[in-house]
């Protein structure tokens, strides 16, 4: 297989871009209700997370994504926000927070947070007031109110469904319907109202006026439906996300809600940024949220569904680099989060997945850009597939009931040989396994080859690397079910070669110069490497030496 050179930098924006820190951050994400309690109550909270930041910054992370904090009924865990300008007691105060940016930003971890556009509580004082005026009225513009079909207006104004499983309409009492793409407590919010453009700006000022360095948004292919509102005209939906643009997600129009957005961060300091998390057919469309003028990066979640797998996996870091390249912005990469299963098990679970997994990490954290953690996967955490049926309340069961998210959702295992390992001093919301006495932070800590410190050591050696993190990808010739890369430094000098074997057999490969980290054994010998089926590794090799093995 000849030699290839990627680089992302193929339009404006780019090396001259190189210096930003959102184009090589490696983002870690906080799922606030299970993270670590502070409090005592059995709930993650900002007083626990700010207990914790002595552990992150030690980890190498630079930046730290919080998903929703804010007042909530919690129907959806947050992201059915009453109150955007405050925090839920269950989680703090506005003064917990404020004190956590100002320690995290001591330690050089900037803070990201969730905002929630598409949608707001049914229990927010906007739809409130909805479903007390009348059709028509100027309270009801705020949401995407319709009369419904038949004779008398008994069936919902469209086949439209919604991603938590059922019509995505819900009839009030007056007889008009109310639009929610996901559970019926979280009502749309009508973008084509000035007003809406107005409340977010002045969302987004506040949260920026008290120091947080960008944002991630929720369902930032939603908040634009096509005009009049048409059928689909299939059933089944939920299939479809993701694959095509339908009448309600992926709409041209959210563009321009989004460089405003970019015009509002551009005119504060320090690099505020905003980060997508955007659902598209084609990595194509997903490149347009990512233009110069839009936002910063966007979530590849073509590179999370991808199966472990050689071909599959070259082939989507091939199309997500050129295509964001294309547009000048960074590729991100992720394996796991709060909405999917954790990649251990996706991967085949067991010790099998636990390889696999620690392969990927060496992967992902190679390639160019930016890369987010989820919390726990640092701890190799496998999904917890046995929650007794008391415990799962995620909307998202009403779908499906195998997919739901509760299980990517237990707790951190911090200490400890009994549960709740150290996430509190009263129980914790969901249930830890008792098997996770193995694989918790302390555990870890003392284990010179866990997956903690393979992480930590990765995460070390990426920020020493000038090689890693932004910049171009040279492809280099390696046996079937392989892929072996360099990272080169821009301004030259040392680069990086990764080697991968997603495969189920050993394969010989050139010793391409000082290992720096493998995933797992790796056996030498001479100026050659054996490299075991599910492993990893990074050498350490003059510039351009890689070039003639």
């Amino acid at each position: 297989m000849p030699q290839q050179l990627i680089d992302p930098h193929t339009e404006p924006g780019g090396p001259e871009s190189a210096g930003r820190w959102w184009r090589n951050a490696v983002i870690y994400q906080i799922y606030v209700r299970s993270f670590a309690d502070g409090n005592g109550d059995g709930i993650g909270d900002l007083q626990g997370i700010r207990s914790r930041l002595p552990y992150l910054s030690g980890l190498g992370v630079d930046a730290l994504w919080l998903t929703p904090f804010y007042t909530s009924p919690m129907a959806d865990f947050g992201y059915d926000v009453a109150d955007y300008r405050d925090v839920d007691p269950l989680f703090g105060s506005l003064a917990d927070f404020t004190a956590l940016v100002g320690d995290a930003h001591d330690r050089g971890l900037k803070i990201i947070v969730d905002v929630v556009p598409n949608h707001t509580s049914d229990r927010h004082r906007w739809f409130e007031a909805a479903v007390r005026s009348a059709p028509g009225s100027p309270e009801r513009e705020r949401y995407v109110f319709r009369d419904g079909k038949g004779a008398a207006g008994e069936l919902p104004p469209n086949d439209w469904e919604s991603v938590f499983g059922g019509p995505a309409w819900t009839r009030v009492a007056d007889g008009q319907w109310y639009l929610h793409l996901f559970a019926p407590e979280q009502p749309d919010l009508n973008w084509d109202s000035p007003e809406i453009h107005a409340e977010f700006e002045s969302v987004l000022r506040f949260w920026l006026d008290l120091g947080v360095d960008g944002f991630r948004i929720d369902v930032a292919h939603g908040m634009v439906k096509a005009e009049g509102l048409p059928d689909v005209g299939h059933s089944s939906q939920v299939e479809m996300l993701g694959t095509t643009v339908l009448p309600y997600f992926d709409q041209d129009g959210v563009h321009e809600i989004h460089r405003g957005w970019r015009r509002l961060l551009d005119s504060y300091d320090g690099e505020r940024i905003g980060v997508a998390e955007a659902w598209a057919p084609t990595a194509e469309r997903l490149a347009r949220y990512v233009r110069p003028d839009e936002l910063h990066q966007a979530f590849n979640f073509h590179y999370l569904t991808t199966a472990w797998d050689a071909d599959a996996l070259r082939a989507v870091i091939e199309e997500s680099l050129l295509t964001a390249g294309s547009v000048g912005a960074p590729t991100t990469w992720v394996l796991s989060n709060h909405d999917v299963k954790r990649h251990v098990t996706r991967y085949g679970g067991g010790e099998l997945g636990v390889r696999r997994a620690r392969a990927a990490a060496l992967l992902t954290l190679a390639l160019p850009g930016s890369a987010y953690v989820y919390q726990g996967e640092e701890l190799g955490l496998p999904e917890v597939l046995d929650l007794p049926e008391e415990f799962l309340r995620d909307p998202q069961r009403g779908r499906d009931a195998d997919h739901g998210r509760d299980g990517c959702r237990v707790p951190l295992p911090w200490s400890g040989d009994e549960p709740p390992f150290g996430f509190g001093s009263g129980g914790s919301w969901l249930p830890l396994p008792a098997g996770w006495r193995d694989l918790t932070v302390a555990v870890q800590s003392e284990q010179p080859e866990s997956t903690l410190e393979l992480y930590r050591a990765a995460l070390r050696i990426r920020r020493d690397q000038p090689a890693l993190g932004d910049g171009p990808l040279r492809w280099l010739a390696g046996p079937p079910g392989t892929l072996v890369f360099a990272r080169e430094h821009a301004g030259g000098g040392a680069g990086v070669v990764c080697a991968v074997n997603a495969g189920d057999r050993a394969v010989d490969l050139p010793a391409y110069g000082e290992t720096l980290l493998a995933s797992g054994p790796v056996r030498s010998h001479g100026d050659r490497v054996e490299l075991p089926p599910n492993t990893a590794v990074w050498w350490h090799v003059a510039d351009g030496n890689e070039g003639e093995r």
